[in-house]
């Protein structure tokens, strides 16, 4: 077995990244190959994983939130891989039901399962137990099945809000597969596009924690009130919040 260089075996400390994993002949160490295969599984569980919504819905009213659940144009999960737009339009039936919660004005919150059920599982409910201290009266929180992000577009104008925050389970990778991400969108409509939303990625543990995702969301949302934007048009100038290096910010990449 050929192991690697100790200096490269020191980055291991710094990155979750597959490195410096030594070989045996022309292939990996065991070790290494059966980690590979557990990371690879729990991707494509993360994918398929169908999101829990008692109890998403029970953790919302922990946090004091009310909630509504709503339907993609997908009628399932095959459907939702191999049809992306539908996964971009709200279910007609539902359109009736977010009208009558309709607040003009508001900033509106949706949780999409996206391509990760169990990020907005673990992360959605701790991250709006801190950020909806600091919007004021919204309407209910919108649970979304087979949802991507620009299903927000639908969902704010339905709600007549001035503004739709997006919290959305991202594409996983082999070491990241409860991986989740905000997006914002000012005047949210059919007819706008990635270029017109901020995103805030990688929210976890590992990356960019609750606290920090907060503190970030909370200044875009502020900037973006104040301007009356968001994507490429509103700047993330915040001063770099501390310790926060494993999360991204930018404008609409998905």
């Amino acid at each position: 077995m050929t192991d690697a260089p100790i200096l490269w075996r020191d980055l291991r400390r710094f990155t979750p990244a597959r490195i410096a994993l030594g070989r045996v002949g022309n292939g990996l160490p065991t070790t290494a190959h059966l980690a590979f295969q557990a990371a690879h599984a729990a991707a494509r569980d993360a994918v398929h994983t169908a999101l829990d919504i008692p109890t998403l819905q029970a953790d919302l009213t922990t946090a004091g939130l009310d909630s509504l659940v709503v339907r993609s144009a997908c009628p399932d999960r095959r459907t939702y891989l191999l049809r992306p737009d539908l996964g971009r339009r709200l279910h007609p039936d539902d359109q009736p039901t977010l009208a009558a919660h309709a607040q003009p004005g508001s900033i509106a919150i949706a949780i999409c399962d996206g391509l990760s059920a169990c990020a907005v599982q673990r992360h959605a409910p701790p991250l709006l137990a801190r950020l909806t201290r600091h919007l004021g009266p919204t309407p209910p929180i919108i649970i979304a099945t087979q949802g991507r992000v620009a299903l927000g577009d639908d969902i704010g104008a339905a709600l007549a809000a001035d503004a739709i925050i997006v919290l959305i389970g991202e594409r996983p990778g082999l070491s990241t597969p409860d991986s989740m991400g905000a997006y914002l969108t000012w005047q949210p409509g059919r007819g706008r596009t990635d270029a017109n939303r901020n995103c805030v990625s990688n929210i976890r543990p590992e990356g960019l924690s609750i606290p920090q995702a907060a503190t970030k969301l909370e200044w875009l949302i502020h900037q973006m009130r104040h301007l009356k934007l968001s994507g490429v048009a509103l700047k993330d100038e915040q001063p770099r919040v501390a310790g926060g290096d494993g999360g991204s910010v930018g404008e609409g990449r998905k």
